[in-house]
């Protein structure tokens, strides 16, 4: 699809450059026609005019800069942050007969200044500059003083704050429209949503550029996002049983990451190599050019890799650690399946990534707009990973585009079930409120989960845990199902990390609804969850079993929540404090008779026997004299 802003009288080529503009293309790249919107930015662009191209990896950006290069007098002048590419880019336009070079400051002297004599010479096609070499006098004046056919700038979006890859230099860029407002300038961009779009357009001074938007999807990439439990295991399933033999990226969050995840697949005889910052600039150079050139690499690598990596055969993208925004997803994904091919992108994700990203924006330098963009894009990622709806749609109206379920992503094919977690979400928050209000505790997930579950661990019984209201009201759910809710909680913002840099978790200002339960609080189903509780007649047995719920039993189970609620309501808390339903459909079963065999069921410690045994077992004596 194309958004076509007024554009100024005369920039667009009349039908006379497509001649020589498809020339170009068979001869030299050897196409036979433009794909999509190549064509019509190829002769906008040849005539003079500014255009801001928005068009997914694999679209074929760099043709509609190159083409236009070729065609146009003089040279084209790429400004590119992509340092590390420049010579791959340089040698591959070399190899199709095109005369193209680079400035930057892997050079020394004499090469740098034979290229400059070449740029004055008109002996170039093509020029790859870094925006920061750009912004020097000497290199000001030498495009003074050479004849320049088009500014590129290529991956547009760091110009832009509200982008994920901002760069500063790029700022400067704005100089070009000033300085030489007779060349045309294109700007391209693999991913911005309307924000940055916009911002691009101002910064840039692209207002009255053609703007071209390519529709953001990447329909032979297939989207999976799976639970995290063991995510090197995970990824070596993946690849041995999907991918095995084929090269891709995975992507994680640190350094130390990176280097345990190459070491573990090949110890796996799967071939894989690190990619990050702290590595020797001659590694980092010597594995991209590997994975460039080899069959069946495997980059494992942090987001300083990918930007510019023209491998059309990745055939899978991995993240082990959750992207901080959609658009460094989308982009990262969209390294995937260049060349059209059926591919994969894949995601492990859980609770502590939520927690662990939300410690680092609440940590990052900048004021608090800073932060709250930081929030913005990882809310709107949390969303991609927790809709119960395509994963494809949800993706591209973040940029806008509206379409319809895909079939071919991991919610399509199996759709995903949703359940109500509003009581055990009580639970929980309930069991932060305790511990804030009536000790001034914060506590992660964890400890949380293991007061919940009765887990009676030497911290437990340190804190004095064990005497909590909620201490074992959380049985119905298992350990990896509490992790799940909590992710979910954070997902929603109904539950929030602290700022005192541990990853604790308190309440937000959306908990006080779900608390008084005039919100309810629908989730993912985890795939490992076993219902207990909710709409089947069924309770669990002190050894862990689930067993049904026997008829006869139903009358005292509901007579026992009605007495759960007027005890709730006397003492101001939500009924599920008093006791679980898999607690009360366990008395329902069992019917004790006597505060020694209360004790024995499931959920009912000794301040719940205290507190409520007589009156429980007073229930249990009524129903059953009423079942005689």
């Amino acid at each position: 699809m194309t958004s076509t802003p007024p554009a100024p009288a005369g920039s667009v080529a009349s039908g006379a450059a497509l001649a020589p503009a498809l020339e170009r293309l068979g001869t030299v790249f050897g196409y036979d026609a433009f794909r999509g919107d190549q064509q019509e930015i190829v002769e906008h662009v040849i005539g003079g005019g500014d255009a801001l191209v928005l068009m997914p990896t694999g679209g074929g950006k760099s043709l509609c800069y190159q083409i236009p290069s070729l065609v146009r007098e003089g040279t084209g002048v790429v400004i590119s942050p992509l340092i590390a590419l420049m010579q791959d880019q340089v040698d591959a336009l070399r190899a199709v007969g095109v005369r193209a070079a680079f400035l930057n400051s892997t050079q020394d002297l004499e090469t740098s200044r034979a290229v400059e004599r070449a740029l004055l010479d008109g002996d170039l096609d093509l020029l790859y500059l870094a925006p920061e070499r750009l912004i020097l006098d000497r290199m000001g004046r030498l495009l003074d003083e050479a004849r320049i056919a088009l500014f590129a700038i290529d991956e547009a979006h760091c110009v832009s704050q509200w982008g994920h890859d901002f760069r500063k230099d790029y700022l400067a860029l704005s100089m070009l429209q000033e300085r030489w407002p007779e060349v045309p300038r294109i700007a391209l961009t693999a991913t911005a949503n309307e924000a940055t779009h916009a911002d691009i357009t101002a910064r840039l001074g692209l207002q009255d550029a053609r703007h071209f938007v390519s529709s953001f999807d990447r329909p032979n990439i297939r989207y999976r996002i799976v639970p995290k439990a063991e995510p090197r295991k995970q990824l070596v399933d993946l690849i041995r049983n999907e991918h095995a033999g084929d090269p891709g990226i995975v992507y994680c969050l640190s350094r130390k990451t990176v280097e345990q995840t190459a070491e573990a697949l090949n110890k796996q005889g799967i071939t894989a190599l690190p990619y990050h910052a702290g590595l020797d600039a001659a590694v980092r150079q010597r594995n991209q050019a590997r994975f460039l050139r080899e069959d069946g690499i495997v980059m494992c690598a942090t987001i300083a890799f990918g930007m510019g990596i023209d491998k059309p055969d990745v055939r899978f993208v991995a993240h082990i650690d959750l992207p901080k925004s959609i658009e460094g997803y989308y982009q990262e994904t969209g390294r995937a399946g260049r060349d059209g091919l059926p591919s994969t992108a894949w995601l492990a994700y859980g609770l502590q990534d939520v927690v662990q990203q939300r410690r680092m924006i609440d940590q990052s330098e900048g004021d608090a707009q800073h932060r709250r963009r930081l929030s913005q894009h990882l809310d709107a990622m949390l969303a991609l990973c927790e809709t119960v709806g395509c994963r494809r749609v949800q993706l591209l109206r973040y940029f806008g585009e509206e379409t319809g379920p895909c079939g071919n992503c991991d919610t399509c094919l199996e759709p995903v079930e949703t359940w109500d977690a509003t009581v055990p979400s009580q639970k929980l928050l309930s069991t932060i409120v305790r511990l804030q209000r009536e000790r001034n505790q914060r506590f992660g997930a964890a400890h949380l989960i293991d007061i919940l579950l009765g887990n009676e661990t030497d911290r437990v019984r340190q804190q004095g845990h064990d005497q909590l209201a909620t201490f074992g009201i959380g049985g119905e759910l298992t350990d990896v199902q509490w992790r799940g809710v909590v992710r979910q909680l954070l997902a929603q913002g109904l539950l929030g990390v602290s700022d005192d840099g541990y990853g604790t978790l308190v309440i937000t200002a959306g908990s006080g609804d779900v608390l008084s339960g005039s919100r309810q609080v629908p989730m993912r189903q985890e795939p490992e969850r076993i219902v207990r509780g909710r709409g089947t007649r069924t309770t669990r047995a002190k050894g862990g079993q689930v067993v049904d719920l026997p008829e006869e039993a139903q009358g005292l189970f509901e007579a026992l929540r009605a007495w759960r609620s007027e005890q709730a309501k006397e003492q101001g808390v939500p009924a599920y404090v008093v006791f679980a339903d898999v607690t009360l459909r366990e008395v329902a079963t069992v019917r004790p008779q006597d505060l020694g065999q209360l004790a024995g069921i499931t959920g009912i410690g000794q301040k719940k026997l205290d507190t409520y045994g007589a009156g429980l077992l007073a229930v249990v004596a009524a129903g059953s004299a009423a079942a005689e």
